[in-house]
């Protein structure tokens, strides 16, 4: 069954709506960060971490965090998966990798409690927005069944 992607916003609560363009704004802001970072240092501008899969796994979230924003705006549900793969692994290299600079300057929290707070938000989230679009996904829709009458809808 394919809906377009207005219909789908369209079924989604009013909380899951606001929800789901928290995940947009995050995701599109992190790639905004990734990608000037990226301009700034080009491939080595994470250097500074010392593991070379937190490396590229930073770079690679140039791609990774725009997948997820276009996924969540599709109404996927793998996209609200792949939110929360792409912050509980994101939230841990941070952390992680600026475990010494946090030791030597705890000033540096400040640096890591947006991102820290934004994946609390998506992890703490996922479970009810997944459920959310599956219901709006496999329920019906007051605009098809009121064409199938030939009434109308208006949202």
């Amino acid at each position: 069954m394919e809906f377009d992607v207005r219909e789908r916003w369209g079924r989604q609560p009013l909380w899951a709506r606001w929800v789901l363009g928290v995940y947009l704004m995050g995701f599109l802001v992190g790639f905004g960060s990734h990608a000037a970072d990226l301009a700034r240092g080009g491939i080595h501008a994470y250097a500074g971490f010392p593991q070379v899969p937190f490396q590229v796994f930073f770079v690679g979230l140039v791609v990774l965090d725009p997948l997820v924003a276009v996924m969540v705006a599709l109404m996927r549900r793998e996209g609200v998966w792949l939110a929360v793969a792409v912050m509980v692994v994101d939230v841990c290299a941070n952390w992680w990798g600026n475990r010494h600079w946090l030791r030597d300057d705890p000033g540096q929290l400040a640096g890591l409690l947006p991102l820290t707070l934004f994946g609390v938000f998506v992890i703490a989230s996922w479970l009810p927005l997944r459920r959310a679009i599956a219901k709006a996904l496999s329920g019906p829709s007051p605009e098809r069944d009121s064409r199938e009458k030939g009434t109308f809808v208006s949202h």
